[in-house]
């Protein structure tokens, strides 16, 4: 037992987890850690706002896969940080937030910047502590870091009152713990693999479906021997984006509203799908009650309650996909594939990938979406990290940015929260600064969260906004143009601001390209730059994004071209 304050506990308690960086903002409830992170051996980044600070984090943690932590003072420091957390927890991503409190005995008396933090995000979180007494810190911090990491991952808040981190006490810091009622599970049933096994060997027309869970656990090699061992086609969600690399031959891209036409095509002509690590989004799959109708279907998650939430299924193999992938190709090898002898289903693959090449045009002008991003995955080397803002940009990412190495993509996609990508981005920079970093951004979204350019300049976390820049919220736009007889309302940005301008008034570099040309130069320029590097690429404000699938559409409905 060593005599300290809370505050320092909880510093303490962050080292010992291998906690390299915290972002956050310091005001009047938090004063105490912050005075403890003057001695702390971990950095410590200033952010503009704290939403972008638990964004940050969360970018950390998808590249590091591991919890990224955030800090906040009470109050309206608190609230900020929801959207954020909200955002990590639809996506299930490892987050501790750590708030400020008024004092104990003020809890309830609606002190100053007083908020109930932890009834607030408790439908977002996985768990909420608040410590009443220094000697509980420790503790709560090692529950804290189990419970987000572990299972499926998910934000996990820790609310301390101020006379808390003030107090004194004999602190004691555990080696280990038990969360009484918390038992995720790891290892497959191997009964359930055996049922499995047994569809999967009955198929003609199998598919795998990938979602974010393997990019979770890591399950890359495991998902490719199995598509390999099954000469099947692999579809992804948009989540699952990068799980399997999309230049392999077995690959078809996303499925869903903006899913790839091939994908959306292929995934409701199988005749069993394979889902790994997916939940049956209504924005994968369309209208639930047509999905999968006539299929057999798998669903492997490490989280039971996702098994029949959204879609009843044949067999569920729960535990971490990672696990029962190996357990899967172990027990397939010693069985034996049945193999296709004509390969029609391959054949099928191709057809459906050359007759939606030729079919969906894109604009003739000389810069479109697709074209500027054809053009950045040319000159990106296959290992540096992409993340979008949400709204169109998110979508032609889905559609025309293919990922190689995986595990380099990621975007707010259960919440889609706009101004994620551009703090998440210096997350990620943060987390693996010898790659370049590049947010592929829309307008609307990128002036949600543009303060942050500060940060990226402030603490050398240089990345790139490759900023698709229509002056209008353009997802909306489309949506009115389709649904609304073009009545535009309250989606015209005017111009407004001078993105270069911008850039340079926070010490980035901004540049704005007029043709392919500059584009490439600008490209290799911010890939080689020691600063942030804003590209601003004017497009027509009426480009739409197809293929879509219209809400409350099953994806047969697919629109392919307007």
């Amino acid at each position: 037992m060593v005599e300290m304050i809370g505050a320092k506990a909880l510093i303490t308690s962050l080292e010992k987890e291998a906690v390299d960086i915290v972002f956050g903002l310091p005001g009047g409830a938090n004063l105490p850690i912050y005075d403890e992170l003057v001695d702390a051996n971990f950095r410590h980044v200033l952010v503009r706002h704290e939403q972008a600070a638990a964004h940050m984090a969360d970018g950390y943690a998808r590249i590091k896969r591991k919890a990224g932590v955030c800090l906040a003072t009470s109050g309206p420091g608190a609230t900020n940080l929801v959207t954020g957390i909200a955002t990590a927890h639809a996506d299930s991503i490892p987050m501790v937030a750590i708030t400020g409190q008024v004092p104990v005995p003020m809890i309830g008396k609606d002190a100053f910047q007083e908020t109930d933090i932890i009834g607030i995000s408790n439908p977002c979180t996985k768990y909420a502590f608040q410590p009443r007494k220094a000697i509980e810190i420790p503790e709560v911090i090692k529950k804290a870091f189990y419970i987000t990491e572990s299972g499926r991952p998910g934000p996990v808040l820790v609310d301390i009152p101020k006379d808390v981190q003030q107090e004194k006490a004999e602190i004691e810091f555990p080696s280990l713990i038990k969360v009484r009622g918390y038992k995720p599970a790891f290892d497959p049933d191997l009964s359930q693999i055996e049922k499995a096994i047994n569809l999967i060997m009955k198929a003609e027309k199998p598919i795998i479906m990938a979602g974010g869970g393997v990019i979770l656990s890591g399950a890359f090699h495991e998902l490719q021997a199995l598509a390999e061992i099954l000469m099947c086609p692999v579809v992804t969600t948009f989540k699952g984006k990068g799980a399997f690399p999309e230049n392999h031959p077995l690959a078809m891209g996303p499925i869903g509203m903006h899913g790839h036409a091939e994908a959306n095509k292929i995934i409701i002509e199988a005749d069993c799908i394979i889902a790994i690590g997916a939940r049956f989004s209504d924005r994968s799959v369309g209208r639930f009650d047509e999905f999968g109708k006539g299929m057999s279907i798998i669903h492997l998650d490490v989280d039971p309650a996702e098994i029949g939430k959204n879609k009843s299924v044949d067999v569920a193999v729960v535990g971490d996909v990672k696990s029962s992938l190996r357990t899967i190709i172990k027990m397939l090898t010693t069985k034996g594939i049945r193999k296709d002898p004509d390969n029609s289903w391959l054949k099928r693959r191709k057809e459906l990938i050359e007759y939606y090449t030729s079919t969906i045009k894109d604009y003739s002008r000389e810069i479109t979406a697709k074209k500027t991003l054809k053009k950045l995955r040319e000159l990106l080397p296959s290992e540096a990290i992409v993340t979008t803002e949400v709204g169109q940009c998110q979508m032609w990412a889905s559609l025309h940015f293919d990922v190689i190495t995986p595990g380099t993509f990621f975007s707010s996609t259960g919440l889609g929260t706009m101004g994620f990508g551009f703090p998440a981005s210096i997350g990620a920079k943060a987390a693996k600064p010898q790659v370049p970093v590049i947010d592929i951004a829309g307008d609307g979204s990128f002036n949600m969260t543009e303060n942050s350019l500060a940060v990226s300049v402030l603490e050398k976390l240089p990345v790139i906004v490759f900023l698709l820049n229509n002056y209008m919220l353009g997802m909306v736009a489309q949506w009115q143009r389709t649904f609304y007889n073009r009545r535009y309302s309250g989606v015209q940005q005017n111009r407004c601001p001078d993105y270069v301008k911008l850039a340079e008034s926070y010490g980035a570099q901004g540049i704005r390209v007029q043709s392919i040309n500059e584009l490439d130069k600008a490209i290799k320029t911010g890939i080689s730059s020691d600063v942030a590097t804003v590209i601003d690429i004017p497009i027509d404000p009426e480009e739409d994004v197809y293929p879509f699938v219209a809400p409350g559409s099953g994806l047969k409905d697919m629109i392919v071209g307007g």
